[in-house]
């Protein structure tokens, strides 16, 4: 086998490990196994992520300590196909483990199989499970489509998996429109929401939920936050989506705490024996990097924000607005400073980098928390958790970042810029324009708003002025009060699809069923 076919970078939460030896993955002959609960187990499917012009990430977990093991080809048969021996999924990782597969064919649909071989007895290898992701073609002139779906907020406000009802419905949606990428804009989890058996509902149905001990608390052990995920991989069309679909995602505030900064005091939660917030963002941050298909950069390998790029034609600049704000407030600081840091210097620098030196045509810039769309604090009125402040003028607080970023984007001439974001439980199109604003100083945009994927459905959220927002469409009806059930129908996701052949980007707004509520189409600039 040459190098080209044969390349490994094993990854775990503290970054490369080397080769395993041919003898230690083969042993000494396959073992005699009566049954396939002798074998090790893989409870969570696969998952790819972080797919880019020449490499992928191959996830896993398994049920005791065994080594990672994948084959890919891109062909129908798996004979004579790459065997990659990974990491050790042990104890400390809750036996995690993934594989960056690199060099790559361009242009491929690659279709790769997972297997574990537990480290007891090495003659023994589990049932492997199937995945397959498509390369980018990274041709100038590629001839194929991209397309991009993005959503947010899984299991969330009480509404978890209830079989009766298809369990994670939207997942399966979203997997029948074959995605190139799927990007998550956050709350994957809803690690500070529990879930009850029975929630009865206003028709007098019962919704019924799927409990697990983990998911009947809220998370403050890092177990606790591991069974977060473990949960929602219990779904079996969320795990038929992964092993089809690639996910590149953030974090929000519910993979920790609703609405939580590092400061914020826990003292008046009695919900939480842990009241230091600084270790529960520990904790729920490794389990975020552990259960995510996705890239751990060596030199910081607690870094979520990260760009993935597809081909000429897409390129992903994924943002963290959590781990460096400062505190929720009026939200009014005339002046930049860790008061109102949002992005935080050095990422909002590295954005504009990204920005800058994009050879793609269109940028895709993910937050978690959308530019123009108030947010509140929750039961505090006039302290804010979003960008927004609801004064409607002059940049400021966290808007200052937003309005720096804005002002690069214009004086740099960075042409097809679209914001996706998610957080406010509703989908929406907004389009954004200095006539309309408080600011001038950028040049119109778009920003997409979708979610949840399976949670509560609130809003609609107040409009601020500052940059000029329009709602050219809003997908939930005037007067929906709070907290809607996914059986009412109101879950959205959103996709982008960029056209090789004219450069367009058509972004489409979807309901959990699949239909198109809303379409624009964007001429590449």
């Amino acid at each position: 086998m040459d190098r080209r076919r044969f390349v490994l970078l094993g990854l775990s939460s503290a970054g490369s490990l080397a080769l395993a030896p041919r003898a230690t993955l083969l042993g000494q002959g396959p073992a005699i196994v009566t049954s396939d609960k002798a074998r090790p187990q893989m409870p969570c499917g696969v998952a790819s992520g972080d797919v880019s012009d020449d490499r992928a990430v191959i996830w896993s977990r398994t049920d005791r300590p065994a080594r990672l093991v994948v084959e890919y080809t891109t062909i129908g048969s798996f004979a004579g196909a790459p065997r990659i021996v990974g990491p050790a999924a042990l104890e400390d990782t809750d036996y995690t483990a993934r594989i960056a597969l690199t060099e790559l064919p361009p242009g491929q649909t690659i279709r790769y199989r997972a297997s574990f071989q537990d480290l007891g007895d090495l003659r023994t290898m589990s049932v492997p499970v199937e995945g397959s992701f498509r390369t980018p073609d990274t041709s100038a002139r590629t001839t194929r489509d991209v397309t991009v779906a993005w959503s947010a907020d899984t299991c969330g406000q009480g509404w978890g998996i209830d079989l009766s009802r298809g369990g994670l419905v939207g997942y399966e949606t979203m997997r029948r429109v074959q995605p190139d990428l799927f990007v998550h804009c956050g709350d994957v989890v809803y690690a500070d929401d529990p879930l009850v058996p029975e929630v009865r509902l206003d028709d007098g149905s019962v919704w019924r939920n799927l409990v697990t001990p983990e998911k009947s608390k809220v998370a403050e052990t890092l177990d606790e936050y591991r069974g977060q995920y473990r949960y929602n991989f219990l779904d079996e069309a969320l795990r038929r989506f992964n092993s089809e679909v690639p996910t590149f995602a953030i974090w929000d505030d519910h993979e920790v705490r609703n609405n939580f900064y590092e400061t914020r005091s826990l003292a008046d939660d009695v919900r939480y024996a842990e009241k230091r917030m600084g270790v529960l963002i520990a904790r729920a941050r490794r389990a975020f990097l552990e259960y995510l298909p996705m890239t751990l950069d060596p030199d910081d390998p607690d870094r979520i924000f990260r760009v993935r790029r597809y081909g000429p034609l897409v390129d992903v600049i994924a943002c963290d607005m959590r781990s460096y704000r400062g505190p929720n407030s009026a939200n009014r600081q005339a002046a930049p400073g860790g008061e109102s840091a949002l992005l935080g210097a050095s990422q909002l620098a590295w954005v504009k980098r990204r920005l800058e030196t994009s050879s793609s045509t269109w940028k895709l810039v993910v937050t978690g928390v959308p530019i123009g769309l108030v947010v509140t604090d929750y039961p505090l009125p006039d302290v804010y958790e979003g960008i927004a402040n609801a004064d409607g003028g002059a940049p400021l607080g966290r808007e200052r970042e937003i309005a720096d970023l804005l002002a690069f984007i214009r004086r740099r001439a960075i042409r097809n810029v679209v914001f996706l974001t998610g957080d406010v439980h509703y989908c929406a199109a907004l389009h954004y324009d200095p006539a309309r604003a408080g600011f001038t100083d950028f040049d119109p945009f778009w920003e997409f708003v979708a979610g949840p994927l399976h949670a509560g459905t609130f809003g609609p959220n107040p409009l601020d002025a500052t940059f000029g927002p329009e709602a050219r469409f809003v997908g939930i009806p005037a007067g929906m009060g709070p907290n809607r059930p996914p059986s009412e129908g109101f879950q959205f996701f959103g996709t982008v699809r960029v056209s090789a052949s004219t450069r367009a980007a058509t972004v489409s707004l979807r309901d959990v069923v699949g239909r198109e509520l809303y379409r624009v189409e964007l001429p590449a600039a």
